[in-house]
C-alpha cells in the first residue's frame, strides 16, 4: 500500500513547482540587477564572456541559498491561497480527511526541499561562492582591495607568536617584525627584525636588521645578524583576515579553519560560528515557514490571496528581525552564536504550533 497517495503528490508537485518557479523568477531579477552595478567594471577591464557567464552560474546559488527560507514561505502560501479561494481545500477536508492528514504532504515536500538546502549550504553554495568571490575579487573588488595593515598579532604554533607593525600586500613587505616564542609564561626566545619581506618562490621570510634576545631562566643572550632566511608557517595570506572567507569554505574547511585561527590566538571567532551554525538551521526555518504558511492559508477568508500574501511578507519581515537582533547580540555581546541563529527557529516552531492546534480543533 503506497504511503504517498494522490491528494499528496498534488500538492507536492504544487509546491515544488510553485517555489521552483518563485526562485527562478527572483535569480533572472536579481541577476539583471547585479549585472548593471558590475557592467561598468566588466566593459572596462573587458572581462571575457565565459567568465561572466560562469559568475552568474556560482551567483544563483549564492542568492537563491539567502532566501530560501522566505521563498519556500512565500510559494506555500501563494499556491495554498489559491486551493483555498477554489474552494478546493473544503472539499478536501469535507471528505473526511483530517487537517492532520492534509499538512503531511506539506511536510514531504517541504522536508525535501529543507534536505537539499541543507546539503547545498554545508559543501555546494561554498564552493560556488568560492569562485564568485574570486571573480569579484579580480575584476569588481580590485581598486578597493586593502594593500596595507597595521599592527597585526598572529599565533603561528601553540608557543609561537608574531607581531607586524605593518604589512604591504602589494610587494608583500613589512616593518618591526617580532616573533615570541614562549614555554608557559616564560618569554625564551623573541626575535626582532627591521624589516621582512616573503619570497612568494622558494615561501621563505626574509629579515634584514634582525636582533636575537635568547633565556635560559639563568642567563640571556643577544644576538645581531644583518640578514637572514627562515621558513614561517604563515604566508601573507594568512594576515589578511577576511570575513567573507568563512562563505567559501566548506563546513569541514570551516571547521579546520576555526582551529587554526584559535590556535592562532584570534579572540572573537563568533561570526565564523554564526555561519556555521546558519547552515543547519536555515533549511530548518524553511519547514518550520512551510507548516505556518499551509496553516495560515488554508482558510478562505475575506480579502483572498492578497492578504495571505500580506500576512506572509509580515511575518518574514518579523523572521529576518528577529535574525538579525540575535546575530548581533552574538557578535557585540558574545551570545552562543548557536542560540543565536537558533532563537528564530524556535520562536517560530512555537508560532507554527499554535496555528496547527487552532487549524485542527
Amino acid at each position: 500500500m503506497s504511503l504517498i497517495k494522490k491528494l499528496d503528490w498534488y500538492i507536492i508537485k504544487k509546491l515544488l513547482s510553485t517555489f521552483f518557479f518563485a526562485i527562478m523568477v527572483l535569480a533572472l531579477i536579481s541577476c539583471v540587477i547585479d549585472y548593471s552595478e558590475k557592467v561598468d567594471n566588466i566593459v572596462s577591464k573587458k572581462v571575457p564572456f565565459i567568465e561572466v557567464a560562469n559568475y552568474y552560474k556560482n551567483f544563483i546559488p549564492h542568492i537563491t541559498a539567502l532566501l530560501f527560507p522566505l521563498f519556500i514561505f512565500i510559494a506555500t502560501i501563494f499556491f495554498t491561497s489559491k486551493l483555498a479561494y477554489k474552494s478546493e481545500i473544503i472539499a478536501i477536508l469535507s471528505s473526511g480527511v483530517s487537517f492532520h492528514r492534509f499538512i503531511r504532504p506539506y511536510m514531504i515536500g517541504g522536508g525535501f526541499l529543507c534536505l537539499v538546502s541543507l546539503l547545498a549550504n554545508h559543501w555546494i553554495i561554498p564552493i560556488a561562492n568560492k569562485q564568485r568571490i574570486g571573480f569579484e575579487d579580480k575584476y569588481i573588488n580590485e581598486d578597493n582591495f586593502k594593500y596595507f595593515a597595521d599592527n597585526l598579532h598572529l599565533g603561528i604554533s601553540k608557543d609561537t607568536y608574531i607581531y607586524l607593525q605593518n604589512f604591504n600586500y602589494s610587494n608583500l613587505t613589512g616593518n618591526r617584525f617580532t616573533c615570541e616564542k614562549m614555554s608557559g609564561t616564560v618569554l625564551k626566545e623573541k626575535l626582532m627584525a627591521d624589516n621582512i619581506s616573503y619570497d612568494s618562490v622558494k615561501k621563505i621570510w626574509h629579515l634584514h636588521n634582525v636582533l636575537i634576545r635568547t633565556n635560559d631562566s639563568l642567563s640571556e643572550k643577544l644576538r645581531r645578524i644583518p640578514e637572514m632566511d627562515i621558513k614561517y608557517p604563515f604566508a601573507p595570506i594568512d594576515l589578511n583576515r577576511t570575513d567573507a572567507i568563512k562563505e567559501a569554505l566548506t563546513t569541514p574547511q570551516l571547521d579546520r579553519y576555526i582551529d587554526r585561527e584559535q590556535l592562532r590566538g584570534r579572540e572573537n571567532l563568533n561570526i565564523y560560528y554564526i555561519e556555521k551554525d546558519r547552515r543547519s538551521a536555515q533549511p530548518f526555518a524553511g519547514f518550520i515557514l512551510t507548516i505556518i504558511g499551509a496553516s495560515i492559508a488554508s482558510r478562505k477568508i475575506r480579502g483572498g490571496s492578497g492578504l495571505h500574501l500580506a500576512i506572509g511578507i509580515i511575518i518574514s519581515a518579523v523572521y529576518i528581525m528577529f535574525m538579525q537582533l540575535s546575530t548581533t547580540f552574538s557578535t557585540k555581546a558574545n551570545l552562543s552564536p548557536m542560540l543565536a541563529v537558533w532563537i528564530p527557529n524556535l520562536i517560530f516552531t512555537g508560532v507554527a504550533i499554535y496555528l496547527y492546534r487552532r487549524q485542527i480543533r
